[in-house]
């Protein structure tokens, strides 16, 4: 049993930003988090949208990555808010994914009744 529980806290990752956090940073600085402190295959993805930025940032010693949208300004204004010098690297993302098509859920229209 103590292996699982040990396997289990294995795969849990550290949040640094709050739900709280997440919701406000679009009205504050106008920018949305995708992925919070994933790996570099995760971050680097091409399942994103195209405007995305890998943003890394070093806490205690150890390197993080976040996924996330907005202008490099405000997303460093935003990081440097909440980690100070911790900011190490604002780079483009790999996503492919138009930014207008992000998020977007295709609805199918209604049928149209053929005339007799």
């Amino acid at each position: 049993m103590s292996a699982v529980k040990e396997e289990k806290k294995m795969e849990t990752k550290e949040t640094f930003w709050t739900t709280t956090e997440k919701e406000t940073s679009r009205e504050l600085y106008g920018t949305e988090i995708l992925i919070e402190n994933g790996s570099l295959d995760e971050v680097m993805t091409t399942d994103a949208p195209s405007d995305a930025w890998v943003v890394t940032y070093e806490i205690d010693g150890t390197v993080h990555r976040d996924l996330t949208r907005g202008t490099r300004v405000k997303l460093f204004d935003m990081y440097y808010d909440k980690f100070k010098m911790g900011v190490k690297i604002i780079d483009y993302g790999k996503g492919t994914i138009k930014p207008a098509l992000w998020g977007y859920n295709n609805t199918t229209a209604p049928k149209k009744k053929k005339r007799k």
